[in-house]
């Protein structure tokens, strides 16, 4: 909930070049999605948030930003260029429509919309005002051992991708939750939700334009006091260019485990295999970011922790100024979510 990772600083703009905001203070993602952008240079100058208790300790974190009195006073600045948020789910799609036909580009929260029909709303409104719906996919784009493993594969260090695994178990933490976090029309179900973080890297790593959802389940295995709640959801995709996916995402990280989640991608190739361990190597290494690469040379593990940064950031707001796509495309950023909604809505659900 509050993962908010601080990296190298790597500005790419000048003082006062790219001013942003953010609305929609619902989750603690939020402050990495500040943190990135303010390290590679942009400047946060106003918030926003119906909870005065949020702004407060939003504004604990950065003194310098300007409290809004309502979304429009920050909609009416021509000169905020990008608005950031992590509002609630559902609600995320209609906040990005606002910021569009304001002239501003949209940097959402995964997920970035919940439904197919915000999707179709969404892909209208970039068509219609070219404007940037940007998602923040955090467990590749705000991962060292993620980002080093993109640049391994694309170099062809495995040859080609064939199949992605991946594995992305939560700590549930319940009563420190909003009440939105378990009614499923807000938070869009596990697979929409998280499950949208799994399909992301599957299209990145294996240069998937189009797939298809072949099966997916859902469950509610031991929390019958949230009924709203998926705790547990896997699907299997397979790729356009034939490359195929597994993923796994739940809320069943024990307590026992010294980190919220013991994320991992498993990235199999022709020509090797790389094993990501993203936020520690189980009871071995408490610090995260290690990168395993088995290969025709041989075995070979590069722990990457502080060595890397998070150059999505800098793409992202360089993409906003000069009308690029170096970031993130935004056909990407909305396949990832189509594919995810629909693995939601055929889910076979378990008990």
């Amino acid at each position: 909930m509050n993962y908010a990772p601080q990296g190298k600083v790597n500005v790419v703009v000048g003082k006062g070049e790219f001013r942003f905001a953010a609305i929609g203070l619902d989750h603690g993602h939020i402050f990495g999605m500040c943190n990135g952008l303010r390290e590679a240079g942009a400047e946060l100058a106003w918030v926003y948030d119906p909870d005065p208790i949020k702004v407060a300790d939003f504004r604990k974190k950065y003194p310098e930003v300007r409290a809004a009195r309502a979304a429009q006073e920050i909609f009416d600045d021509a000169t905020i260029r990008l608005v950031a948020s992590a509002a609630i789910a559902s609600d995320r799609c209609a906040l990005g429509l606002q910021a569009m036909d304001a002239g501003k580009d949209y940097f959402a929260d995964k997920p970035i919309l919940t439904t197919l029909e915000q999707l179709a709303a969404a892909r209208a409104k970039v068509a219609a005002t070219g404007r940037k719906y940007a998602g923040y996919y955090a467990e590749r784009l705000h991962t060292e051992a993620a980002i080093y493993a993109g640049e391994l594969v694309h170099s062809g260090a495995i040859g080609r991708v064939l199949q992605v695994i991946g594995m992305g178990p939560h700590r549930i933490n319940a009563p420190t939750r909003p009440t939105w976090f378990f009614e499923k029309e807000k938070y869009g179900g596990i697979l929409c939700d998280i499950g949208s973080h799994q399909i992301e890297q599957f299209l990145f790593y294996a240069g998937v334009k189009d797939a298809r959802v072949l099966h997916s389940k859902v469950a509610n295995y031991h929390h019958p006091d949230y009924p709203g709640l998926e705790d547990f959801g896997d699907a299997t995709l397979v790729g356009a260019n034939g490359a195929t996916q597994y993923f796994r995402v739940d809320w069943f990280t024990p307590n026992g485990l010294s980190t919220w989640g013991d994320g991992r991608t498993i990235i199999l190739g022709t020509d090797g295999y790389i094993e990501l361990r993203k936020y520690l190597d189980v009871a071995r290494d408490p610090e995260g970011d290690h990168v395993y690469l088995v290969d025709h040379q041989g075995e070979h593990h590069f722990p990457v922790h502080g060595k890397i940064g998070y150059p999505f950031f800098g793409q992202l707001i360089l993409d906003c100024l000069h009308r690029t796509e170096n970031a993130m495309t935004q056909a990407h950023a909305f396949k990832t979510m189509e594919l995810a909604i629909q693995a939601e809505m055929m889910a076979v659900r378990v008990a």
